[in-house]
C-alpha cells in the first residue's frame, strides 16, 4: 500500500488572532493557517512519520495554492486535490477566550469544497490507503454526500480500514436533521468512528459516553470512540478502555480532536491494514494507541492553531 492514511474531504484556511483574550471585532493582527479538521489529521500523520495523502476541492485562487503548497511542505501528497474556479477557498475566524477555548466565524457557505462530486472519488487511489478517513463538514451539497458515501462504501466492501471524525458544525446545516440522517448512513461503513462528548447525543441520542459507545457499536462500527476533553477518552473493543490525557497549560484548543485521531490512526496502522485486523484488536493492545493519541491531542492544545502543535515522533 503507498500511504497509511488517506482523508477525504475539507480543507480550508483558518485565520488565528496573534494573541489569545480577544472577539474577532477586536483583533488587530490574524495569522493565516492550514486547517479542516481531514487536513489537519493528514499532516499530524505525516509529522509522525507516516505516509498520507489529501483529496478533496479547493478554489482555483491563492489560499487554495496555498493549501496545497502548505501540505505537500507537510510531506502529504495533494495529487488529489481538485482546484476549481466554481466556489472560493473557505476561510474561518477563530477567535480564543484567555483559557484557548473557541468560538467560529466560517465564510464557506459557498466555498469549494462543496464541490466534491463522484468525479473525484478514485477508488483504486483511495484504496491505497490502509485507512480513509472521512469528516463531514464539506457534505452540504447531494453531490458530495454521494461521493463520499460511494467512497466509504467501496472502502468498506474491498475490506479498507474506514475511520471517521464527524467534527459536528451544526451552524453551516440549514436542516441538522440532514445531518444525522447522513451520518446514519455514513457510520455503518466505518471501522473507527470518533466523537466529542459534546457531539454524541446529536449521532446517538444517548447522554452518556458508555451508552453512545453501544449505540455505535450496534450500528457496525468496530472500535466507537468518545474524546472527554482533558478527561481523556473511552473507547469500546471487547470492553471499555478509558484513557486519561497527559495534564498540559491549554494555549488554543483548536485541533485536539485531529491530534488524537493522528496519533490513533498512526499507531494502528503500525500493526493493521485492514478492516478485519482492527477488529481483532483486544482493548489491551487498543488501549495504548488510545493514549498515545491523548498524546498527540495534549501537544496540540499548548500552541496557537491546530497545525503548531502537532508533534514529531521524537518529539514524543
Amino acid at each position: 500500500m503507498s500511504f497509511d492514511v488517506i482523508s477525504l474531504g475539507e480543507a480550508l484556511v483558518d485565520f488565528l488572532p496573534e494573541k489569545a483574550g480577544a472577539r474577532v471585532r477586536d483583533v488587530e493582527i490574524w495569522r493565516k493557517c492550514l486547517g479542516g479538521a481531514p487536513a489537519n489529521v493528514v499532516v499530524g500523520i505525516s509529522r509522525l512519520g507516516g505516509k498520507a495523502a489529501m483529496c478533496g476541492v479547493t478554489g482555483e485562487d491563492e489560499l487554495g495554492h496555498f493549501i496545497t503548497e502548505e501540505l505537500a511542505r507537510e510531506g502529504v501528497d495533494v495529487a488529489h486535490i481538485r482546484h476549481t474556479p466554481l466556489g472560493k477557498t473557505g476561510i474561518g475566524f477563530i477567535s480564543l477566550t484567555a483559557t484557548g477555548e473557541r468560538s467560529f466565524l466560517f465564510y464557506r457557505l459557498q466555498a469549494a469544497e462543496f464541490q466534491l462530486g463522484l468525479a473525484d472519488i478514485d477508488h483504486a487511489f483511495l484504496r491505497s490507503g490502509k485507512v480513509l478517513h472521512l469528516g463531514t463538514n464539506s457534505l452540504l451539497l447531494p453531490s458530495a454526500r454521494e461521493a463520499s458515501l460511494a467512497a466509504a462504501k467501496g472502502a468498506r466492501d474491498a475490506g479498507q480500514i474506514v475511520s471517521c471524525d464527524p467534527n459536528l458544525r451544526l451552524h453551516l446545516w440549514k436542516e441538522p436533521g440532514e445531518l444525522r440522517a447522513l451520518l446514519d448512513q455514513l457510520l455503518p461503513h466505518c471501522t473507527l468512528v470518533k466523537l466529542s462528548d459534546d457531539e454524541m447525543e446529536f449521532v446517538t441520542g444517548e447522554t452518556t459516553p458508555k451508552a453512545a459507545l453501544k449505540r455505535l457499536r450496534a450500528q457496525g462500527v468496530a472500535v466507537p470512540i468518545i474524546t472527554l476533553g482533558p478527561k481523556g477518552a473511552v473507547l469500546l473493543a471487547e470492553d471499555f478502555v478509558e484513557v486519561k490525557a497527559p495534564v498540559v497549560q491549554v494555549v488554543d484548543t483548536t485541533g485536539a480532536g485531529d491530534g488524537f485521531m493522528a496519533g490513533l490512526l498512526f499507531q494502528a496502522t503500525r500493526v493493521a491494514s485492514t478492516r478485519a485486523q482492527v477488529e481483532a484488536l483486544t482493548s489491551q493492545e487498543l488501549e495504548p494507541m488510545a493514549r498515545f493519541g491523548c498524546r498527540v491531542g495534549a501537544r496540540v492544545v499548548t500552541r496557537l492553531g491546530a497545525i503548531a502543535g502537532l508533534p514529531r515522533l521524537n518529539e514524543l
